[in-house]
């Protein structure tokens, strides 16, 4: 039986991407390698949305070289976002590379591999791996992608050109990998998708999804990655309020608190209109954490409009964030577009985001001292013998000392101390 070796970049639709893989090619015939020295068949599953990406990658398939120098037959390839957008880059630079395969033709991998080298990039309307499950790896959360591409086109992100137009999975697919997620033991489900709340089919929309799945039997908690502000509806509002799993926290992408930055990313809202919605959800979905992405020096951002997105930040408050420095992706339609904030500067107001998120963070967590917590125990903590960590329901990590709890228990502890990024508890 020959055996596969993937290696997973990026964000979690990659994890669930590799997971589909190595569900798919292990039903075909191959065994799932601990590493890549026994390995048949050497996968990396990409991603392109950071800069420097290309330059990860390139090192890691002249690292990987070794195996195919020592065992010839090896095949090595490159899957995902990478694939699609610098095929031909990858293909000039490493010529230990046998095959290319972008995110739409995991399905024809297994008959793929048995002939020649290959490159298959395109892209497909209608696939959406419904009929395929996936092979999911220990732990208490399983990743379940629910739509896939989409449809925005944002002036700085690469995402539409290389995962194609928005398709929504068939509901009964969805619900069906919940029930299959539920029984294997896993105690959290999250939906994913690049813009995940605007799923329809047919007539069922994303609240109504929410709802169907709140409904399954053993499912402890449920939330969803990553939603845009446009497409955060009344029905996806409501059933955040009302549904029993469904997690008060959200990750909410601001992108900028300037309404002209906005504007040139052609994100679809306002920052007034951003903070409406905030202060929507939090009205409904009392408690509720929010966590963002920032992106500094876009071009044409101005002192002034930094300064709006760190004023937008103190209104907000966001429990967390992530935050970048503009990088050029190319074609997209900001590529084409002069810089207009140096790198020194980009690093200034990104170091300053991160000064104020980390305060921010630093204030809401310590809120939480003396409060008693449920935290759905993942392993052991780095904090040393005989601690834990897991999530709370606002996705909050916590550390805490074993007394007898396990891994998928939902355990109550009191908070005694935090940090900007964890919670201490007893």
């Amino acid at each position: 039986m020959p055996s596969v070796y993937i290696e997973t970049y990026g964000c979690q639709m990659n994890v669930a991407d590799t997971e589909l893989m190595r569900g798919h090619l292990t039903r075909s015939g191959y065994a799932a390698a601990a590493d890549p020295a026994s390995a048949d068949v050497i996968l990396l599953n990409t991603c392109a949305i950071r800069e420097h990406a290309e330059e990860r990658i390139v090192g890691r398939l002249g690292a990987l070289a070794q195996f195919k120098l020592r065992r010839p037959h090896v095949q090595i390839g490159v899957a995902g976002c990478m694939a699609q957008h610098v095929r031909d880059q990858l293909l000039d630079r490493t010529p230990q590379l046998d095959f290319v395969v972008g995110p739409d033709a995991y399905r024809r991998l297994p008959a793929l591999l048995t002939g020649d080298p290959f490159v298959d990039v395109r892209l497909d309307r209608d696939e959406t791996y419904a009929d395929l499950a996936p092979e999911r790896g220990a732990g208490v959360r399983a990743w379940i992608t629910i739509m896939r591409g989409c449809d925005k086109f944002c002036t700085f992100c690469i995402v539409p050109y290389v995962r194609g137009r928005e398709r929504s999975v068939p509901p009964d697919a969805v619900l069906q990998q919940v029930r299959d997620a539920t029984a294997q033991g896993y105690r959290e489900v999250v939906f994913l998708g690049q813009t995940v709340n605007a799923y329809r089919a047919g007539d069922v929309d994303f609240g109504a999804l929410l709802r169907a799945a709140d409904r399954i039997d053993g499912l402890a908690r449920l939330r969803f990655t990553s939603p845009h502000p446009s497409d955060m509806s009344d029905s996806a509002i409501d059933a955040m309020a009302t549904c029993r799993t469904v997690c008060p926290q959200l990750h909410l992408p601001m992108q900028s608190g300037s309404t002209p930055v906005l504007g040139k990313m052609e994100r679809g809202y306002t920052a007034e209109d951003y903070l409406r919605l905030v202060e929507r959800l939090r009205a409904t979905v009392p408690g509720l954490a929010l966590s963002t992405d920032i992106i500094v020096g876009f071009p044409g951002e101005s002192e002034r409009d930094f300064e709006a997105t760190l004023d937008l930040m103190r209104a907000v408050r966001f429990d967390s964030a992530f935050t970048f420095a503009y990088s050029r992706r190319d074609h997209t339609k900001a590529s084409k577009w002069d810089e207009t904030v140096s790198a020194a500067e980009k690093a200034r107001r990104l170091q300053a985001v991160i000064g104020l998120q980390e305060h921010i963070s630093a204030e809401i967590n310590a809120e939480l001292t003396g409060r008693e917590v449920e935290v759905l125990v993942e392993g052991p903590a780095r904090r040393g013998d005989g601690w834990l960590a897991g999530k709370t329901p606002h996705f909050k990590t916590a550390v805490f000392p074993a007394n007898g709890f396990a891994v998928g228990d939902l355990a109550r502890v009191r908070v005694t101390d935090s940090t900007a990024h964890t919670l201490i508890a007893q």
